[in-house]
């Protein structure tokens, strides 16, 4: 009897030890199989899985600008990875990878054997595979009690042996290496193995050096925990585990590692984000614009708004591009996973230099004057002319359109707790032209703090193919989100005079013909007929001055006569033509330049006279590739002929003029010296509120504007707050720039061609003198 109870015992230990187990992890595999615990991965999700690949934007130059992403993850092939990477990794997370089918059985049962008898938490052997089916299929981390939790946890272990094996089916061992390194995140914004050699190393992953490469592997077992940056002393440690790992599986020789291990972490960290940065105005441009639906009218409140976007979808082939574009499954493009290639029209030399040259100029210059003007004002940044009521009013709107009130109200927050949120000191960092400072203020606080800074942008185009070079939107992407090239629209003051000087030019006006320079006034069905004030020099009231000088000294008189000769829709219809989209009311007033029109379509109007008469659309991209490189679209130039070459030369020669002798020529003073062939118009509104100056040369286009979030806040003289002070240093510095590096073949002996057999002379000093004796109001007709 006692020995029958015995081998009962033993039998029951047997099946409890052995057969239980056995048959226990049978049942779950088949479950798994049947789905019965979850759904399982198919093999054709296996063979496709999903990766989250970041939109790559490249200058024309072949310079990364920046991604557009979810995550920021670049497909990297195991050809292009350093074999220190790869030795490293197998040495640290997987020794016998090589020797085994996903599921590493000899692993397992060590582990099992240090967990259950020895009582060690060993990690639970999981092979390099099991650890990528892991990541791409993550375990549900659901909250739960404890004895479930183990119960998901071991389902969860099987599925990933499941997943594994199959994994170790589909592909090879280089690409499974290479799917993790790919998929796994490094913090920071640095998903896959390309990303994090940037931001941590700035550097590539096939060159990755042994200590660099051991520093990534180490932190696979838990970024966060063994980050460089965060837990320096930490990641020292786990680095030198890793290169004993590859000294004693034999990837280093032990004297390589002791010399290895004796040397510090060397980071050259940077974080790459959609607000750092190249271009980085552009890139959220091509990612908003890029991703627009098909206008539908009942999305939008005002008609001419439909309209425009409508107008867009039409004719714009970058608007709504990845709705457009179909891929070989019949399924819209996706920005944020694709990993598409967009290569635009951007130099990256020349947007280094354009980024650069705004905030020299608003930094050194027009920040510190304002600064010390607004001291004298009764509620700074705002002007006297504001009652404490009117500027209550501004601070609140601005308030409202704040992301924080945004939030709240999202939220359904009361009116109380939101005021209390926006009165309560917490700390935060604010932008500085000196450099980021972090402090404690209130949001409310930030919201006066901001206003006295200068707003600028600036955009640069070659005009003989639209191709833009250079766009700023504002002085910094992190802090000013608004994009004041593409989504501004501000008054542009006198820039809008040389639109109707071409119309004058078109009807046989030469620019050294005479007017007497007067008041003009125009009948508005009022009362009181509309006068314009002088905005010349007054010693030249009441004398007869060149069409030429008028442009130059910007004087209304001269204008005004001019309105009077054609109507304000001939100016209007040309602007249009001239690829001026906004809203321009066709009013006698029109050339004070009182309409809002945005930066972009008056860089592409004044590349028209650079370009001969022939307008071509602002273009930002010229090409975009899947993730394999294979060409998905090419863009070309939209043109249209607008005037002729004989008219554009002679618009060339009025502008040259303002540059010579009139409002532009700062540009000929220290410290810019520029006296090559130049054109350019400045433009400054009601109360100096915007500041303007669009340039050309014959190689280059250019438009600048400067001001403040509000028109009420701004410099209370001319002399500051006008477009030579605010804005045209800006295209100056730039220039400077340009010519003084020799890599873009633009020269300062470059000049303006001159239209075969044109024959007018242009010197009107030299022409007076011969008429001085006859009638001076000769047209030059063709």
């Amino acid at each position: 009897m006692k020995r029958f109870t015995d081998n009962t015992k033993y039998l029951i230990w047997f099946w409890t030890l052995f057969v239980f187990p056995f048959v226990l992890v049978i049942i779950l595999f088949v479950l798994i199989s049947k789905e019965k615990l979850g759904p399982m991965p198919s093999f054709s999700e296996l063979e496709n899985p999903e990766y989250l690949l970041a939109a790559e934007v490249y200058s024309e130059d072949g310079v990364l600008l920046g991604k557009i992403s979810i995550e920021n993850l670049t497909w990297t092939e195991y050809k292009d990875l350093s074999p220190w990477i790869t030795g490293a990794l197998i040495a640290t997370e997987d020794i016998r990878y090589n020797r085994h089918s996903g599921i590493d059985i000899r692993g397992l049962g060590r582990a099992a054997i240090k967990s259950v008898l020895l009582g060690q938490n060993t990690g639970g052997g999981s092979t390099i595979t099991q650890q990528l089916a892991k990541q791409l299929y993550p375990r549900d981390t659901t909250r739960t009690s404890a004895v479930m939790r183990k119960v998901k946890l071991a389902v969860s272990k099987f599925k990933e042996w499941q997943t594994a094996v199959k994994l170790e089916r589909s592909y090879t061992k280089e690409e499974i290496i290479a799917m993790y390194l790919n998929k796994f995140d490094y913090s920071y914004n640095a998903v896959g193995i390309r990303s994090a050699a940037k931001v941590y190393f700035n550097t590539t992953p096939d060159s990755l050096n042994i200590q660099q490469s051991a520093v990534l592997v180490g932190m696979l077992k838990a970024s966060t925990r063994y980050n460089p940056v965060r837990n320096y002393d930490l990641m020292m440690q786990r680095r030198n585990v890793v290169i004993s790992q590859m000294a004693k599986y034999g990837y280093l020789a032990p004297a390589t590692a002791d010399s290895v291990k004796k040397l510090p972490i060397e980071l050259n960290f940077r974080i790459e984000d959609h607000n750092t940065g190249l271009a980085t105005y552009l890139r959220e441009y091509l990612r908003n614009i890029m991703r627009r639906p098909e206008p539908d009218r009942n999305k939008y409140v005002r008609q001419s708004s439909y309209e425009d976007a409508l107008w867009e979808w039409e004719n714009n082939p970058l608007y709504g591009w990845c709705n457009k574009s179909k891929k070989p499954d019949g399924t819209p493009y996706d920005l944020y996973k694709d990993g598409l290639k967009i290569y635009t029209t951007i130099n990256s030399k020349m947007q280094k230099y354009a980024e650069e040259a705004l905030t020299e100029h608003l930094s050194k210059e027009v920040q510190p004057d304002f600064y010390r003007r607004a001291k004298g004002f009764k509620n700074p940044p705002y002007s006297n002319d504001l009652s404490k009521q009117q500027i209550d009013e501004l601070i609140m709107a601005s308030v409202k359109q704040s992301d924080r009130y945004y939030s709240m109200r999202r939220a359904d927050a009361p009116d109380d707790s939101i005021w209390l949120a926006f009165n309560t000191k917490v700390p935060m960092r604010v932008f500085s032209w000196r450099g980021d400072i972090d402090t404690v203020m209130t949001p409310l606080d930030s919201v006066r703090y901001y206003k006295f800074f200068i707003r600028s942008a600036f955009m640069v185009e070659d005009p003989h193919n639209g191709y833009v070079k250079a766009y700023v939107g504002g002085p910094d992407f992190r802090y000013f989100k608004y994009d004041a090239v593409t989504q501004q629209k501000k008054q542009v003051g006198s820039t809008i005079k040389p639109f109707l000087y071409t119309i004058a030019m078109q009807n046989g006006y030469s620019p050294c013909y005479e007017v007497e320079n007067i008041p003009r006034s125009f009948d508005v069905g009022d009362s009181i007929p509309y006068t314009p004030k002088s905005s010349g020099p007054k010693a030249y009231h009441g004398k007869m001055v060149t069409l030429k000088w008028g442009l130059a000294q910007s004087e209304n008189y001269i204008s005004a006569w001019l309105m009077q000769q054609f109507r304000p829709s001939a100016v209007t219809d040309l602007m249009h033509k001239m690829g001026i989209r906004s809203f321009i009311d066709p009013v006698p007033s029109i050339f004070l330049g009182t309409s809002d029109i945005k930066l972009e379509e008056m860089v592409g109007a004044y590349g028209t006279f650079a370009n001969k008469g022939v307008y071509t659309r602002p273009m930002y991209v010229t090409r975009i590739e899947d993730k394999n490189g294979n060409i998905i679209s090419r863009f070309t130039p939209k043109i249209e002929e607008v005037l002729s070459e004989e008219h554009s030369y002679l618009m060339v020669n009025l502008l040259q003029n303002v540059v010579l002798t009139g409002s532009g020529r700062r540009m000929r003073n220290e410290p810019y010296n520029l006296m090559n062939q130049i054109g350019g118009k400045t433009g400054t509104t009601q109360n100096h509120s915007n500041g303007w100056f669009m340039g050309i040369t014959p190689n280059l286009v250019g438009g600048v504007w400067s001001g403040w979030e509000d028109q009420a806040i701004h410099f209370e003289t001319l002399g500051e707050g006008q477009g030579a002070n605010m804005a045209l240093p800006v295209f100056a510095l730039f220039l400077r720039k340009v010519y003084s590096d020799p890599q873009f073949g633009i020269m300062e002996a470059d000049e303006f061609e001159r239209p075969p057999e044109f024959s007018m002379d242009l010197d009107c000093e030299k022409i007076r003198r011969q008429n001085s004796s006859r009638d001076n109001t000769r047209r030059y007709r063709y």
